[in-house]
């Protein structure tokens, strides 16, 4: 006789139940955490309208709510990461020196009274400018090639910065009449900019802190441009000096038509003419956030009179006028701080035939 439940005559073979069915299962102590029905205990079950199981917190969600906080921590630090990186765009690498600009400032003076005319065309025409190229497009970039230690991309990314620069600083019309400076200043190294504001804030004749070293600005209540067609015409060199840096070296002559600041189209116009010698130095981090570091200025410009102060503005001598006699303000042998005054003859030859 089978125990009771079980058929008379037990249970038939190959028939499903019997203790062989779950001698396969085994109910180890993971087996029973990952019920998701725990039973009361009898004295849980005691009380009224108690249920016979309750349901446990599934670990899944749990883990799911640890992967959420995870997630949110890391979006909030890599925000925060980012703030500060616009927050604090310049901050200076640690251990690195800025080496400051050094500037020359020659002003050339004319041999007898400035060349003029009201045909802006003719006085182009009739001087050295005449093949030049206009605006920007007068400040070719030449063919790039790597360098040992630096990509094609990288010497084009220095040589493209130098003509900007050049470009901003020379070509543009704000700043060209001393209404910004801006334009310029953020294609800059940022170790310099604290040289530069000082030189715009403290202007000194001491080659470090002329901001006609910088930039090319006339005096605006002197001078205005009577064309904006700037004759530009020039060179790029790029070449690698270590591991770790490139240089380039810029030689260009830009040449402005000038007329009297506040004189009508019939005025008289003239020409201005500045030679400027730029020497560029770039890391990595240059080429990456497309700036330069301005190591040499060396600019000759004219005419102008001996005994002008050329360190804040350009004060040109117009159509008809002449330089005033004396020469270049005296150099004090025993002061420090200070550079020679220097002052050149503008060749005939640089001045429009009329």
């Amino acid at each position: 006789m089978g125990g009771p439940g079980e058929p008379p005559a037990g249970t038939p073979e190959g028939a499903p139940g019997g203790e062989d069915e779950y001698r396969s299962v085994v109910f180890d102590e993971s087996f029973v955490r990952a019920a998701r029905l725990q039973e009361f205990s009898a004295r849980e079950r005691m009380g009224d309208h108690a249920r016979a199981v309750r349901r446990r917190p599934n670990p899944h969600r749990r883990l799911s709510r640890q992967v959420v906080i995870l997630v949110v921590l890391i979006a909030v630090a890599f925000g925060t990461a980012v703030y500060m990186g616009v927050r604090h765009p310049y901050e200076t690498p640690a251990g690195r020196r800025p080496e400051p600009l050094r500037m020359t400032v020659i002003p050339l003076a004319p041999q007898g009274r400035v060349p003029g005319t009201e045909k802006i065309a003719d006085l182009f025409a009739k001087s050295p400018a005449a093949q030049f190229g206009v605006g920007a497009s007068g400040i070719a970039l030449p063919a790039a090639r790597r360098t040992a230690h630096f990509s094609e991309d990288q010497v084009v990314a220095a040589l493209a910065t130098a003509k900007d620069y050049l470009v901003e600083s020379s070509l543009d019309p704000d700043v060209l009449s001393g209404r910004a400076v801006r334009s310029a200043r953020v294609l800059l190294d940022p170790a310099q900019l604290d040289q530069f504001d000082r030189s715009f804030r403290h202007p000194a004749a001491d080659g470090r802190h002329a901001p006609t070293g910088w930039l090319v600005r006339f005096d605006p209540a002197r001078a205005a441009l009577a064309d904006p067609g700037v004759r530009v015409h020039g060179s790029l060199r790029a070449g690698e000096t270590d591991k770790e840096t490139l240089e380039v070296a810029s030689d260009h002559t830009f040449v402005y038509a000038l007329r009297p600041a506040g004189a009508g189209s019939h005025a008289r116009a003239s020409l201005f003419t500045v030679r400027r010698e730029l020497h560029f130095r770039f890391d990595r981090d240059d080429l990456r956030m497309h700036q330069a570091e301005l190591l040499v200025s060396h600019v000759q410009a004219g005419p102008l009179s001996c005994a002008a102060d050329t360190t804040h503005r350009l004060r040109p001598l117009l159509a008809g006028q002449k330089a005033g006699p004396g020469g270049p303000a005296g150099t004090d042998p025993f002061a420090t701080g200070q550079t020679t005054a220097l002052c050149g003859s503008l060749a005939g030859a640089a001045e429009p035939r009329l």
